[in-house]
């Protein structure tokens, strides 16, 4: 049976250029964002937290730091996918988009030292209530606005063949069209709202619908990156580039569903937040099942990687049995309890491992040095296993009822064991997370052979 190719070649000297932009956005957002977790836990030290002119300033550092590791680098390696295939159109819309990006960023990260911030947990984009932090948030959303833009119009070159390059191009071209959805469902929101919303409930419902949604993209470039890790890894996929296709179209179809919800329902009302959680339930796993089956089975068929691309094959095995036990675990939810932020939590790792096994793989095509060696072969089982480790503990603390988001939490022998493996598992894979952003950098300053 023929065996398919699915990867993309190397950028142009003129996408190179954005590639490596918007890679340094993401990889510094990161960087920061450990730098926050340090303040999150000072803040909570005695002595250094009598020098912080501010109220709840680890609330104030851990919003900060999920805006960091959640938004700006998840939208920046959205930037990095889509920019390695645009042609040379509309650059100047492409160098804005960054640049806007850039000064979003830099700012939601000074935001907390310019006064009392006011922190608010909501869901998605947790925010500061600050005029700082909100010009940031805008500055940076309309930064992911002209990147969309751009990628609309150079992202997909049709060019009437199938072939896995082109499922591939599909692929990243259907996670622009759930975002220019996911942009259109934060306007709707907006004017939406009821009066008489606000703080933490007019926050939660305005990011309700557009954060479901953009869901949906993440996926898409996370089944791009399962596919292209496994053939350059040497799994011989045995899933053809038309049904390939086919599959990316059907994950879409959640997208299209979504304008349904807005139309039937008020964006205050509870049946609009039950039916986007309805739709990320049910529909979420449409092209991630099958796509994912046929990953798992091909580096089955070939377990022992290709030579010189075992970091690739660590990532994508990694980040396929994190997202699926956190789909798993979606299954399982039952009223607010820590059994959410496990959900997530699997999700969002698995996508990030494979943004991170990615990584590794472009940065020799941009020009820089190829990660190698015993630590880097190790990153993604180490920052794997610990966030597997974190998230069964909070599946299981939420089987005992501990509620969500917050600090009173009976202490039985069985939420402490449960609470005890989440915190070894969040401690090592901060380590993980630590090895992956010195590989990162060790490769940036070096130059590649080609």
């Amino acid at each position: 049976m023929l065996l398919n190719q699915f990867t993309l070649p190397a950028p142009d000297s003129n996408a190179r250029k954005f590639v490596i932009g918007w890679l340094l956005l993401g990889v510094g957002a990161l960087l920061v964002a450990g730098l926050f977790t340090i303040l999150v836990v000072l803040a909570r030290t005695p002595y250094f937290q009598e020098i912080i002119p501010w109220v709840d300033f680890f609330r104030t550092a851990l919003v900060v730091h999920v805006d960091l590791t959640v938004l700006v680098w998840f939208l920046a390696f959205t930037g990095v996918l889509w920019s390695y295939t645009s042609s040379r159109r509309c650059q100047a819309c492409g160098w804005g988009a960054l640049g806007l990006c850039y000064l979003g960023t830099l700012i939601i990260i000074v935001s907390p030292f310019t006064g009392e911030s006011y922190p608010l947990m909501n869901n998605y984009v947790p925010v500061l209530q600050n005029p700082v932090f909100f010009c940031g948030l805008i500055t940076f959303g309309i930064g992911f606005l002209l990147l969309v833009i751009r990628s609309c119009l150079t992202t997909f070159d049709n060019d009437n063949r199938t072939s896995g390059e082109s499922s591939l191009r599909f692929g990243l071209f259907v996670a622009v069209v759930a975002s220019l959805f996911a942009l259109a469902a934060l306007v709707l929101s907006w004017f939406g709202i009821d009066e008489g919303f606000e703080g933490l409930a007019f926050y939660d419902r305005l990011f309700w619908g557009s954060g479901h949604i953009i869901q949906f993209s993440h996926t898409q470039l996370m089944l791009v990156a399962w596919l292209w890790l496994a053939t350059v890894s040497g799994a011989p996929l045995r899933i053809s580039p038309r049904v390939t296709l086919f599959l990316f179209i059907l994950g879409l179809q959640p997208v299209l569903a979504a304008p349904v919800i807005y139309i039937a329902f008020d964006v205050s009302s509870g049946d609009h937040l039950f039916w986007f959680i309805q739709l990320m339930k049910y529909g979420g796993a449409i092209a991630a099942v099958p796509i994912g089956l046929a990953v798992t089975l091909a580096a089955l068929e070939k377990w022992r990687p290709a030579t010189g691309f075992e970091i690739e094959r660590n990532a994508l095995l990694f980040s396929i049995l994190l997202f699926g036990v956190g789909g798993i675990i979606g299954f399982m939810i039952e009223g607010s309890t820590v059994t959410v932020p496990a959900h997530y939590h699997g999700s969002i790792v698995g996508i990030t491992l494979a943004f991170m096994g990615l990584t590794y793989h472009l940065l020799p095509q941009l020009g820089f040095a190829r990660v190698e060696g015993r630590a880097a072969r190790w990153q993604p089982g180490i920052y794997g296993s610990g966030q597997l480790m974190h998230i069964i503990g909070l599946a299981w603390s939420g089987g005992y009822n501990v509620a969500r988001k917050s600090t009173e939490v009976e202490r039985g022998l069985e939420q402490t064991m449960g609470l005890g493996l989440m915190g070894l598992g969040g401690a090592v894979s901060i380590v993980g997370g630590i090895m992956f952003l010195v590989l990162v950098y060790l490769s940036l300053t070096r130059r590649g052979a080609n």
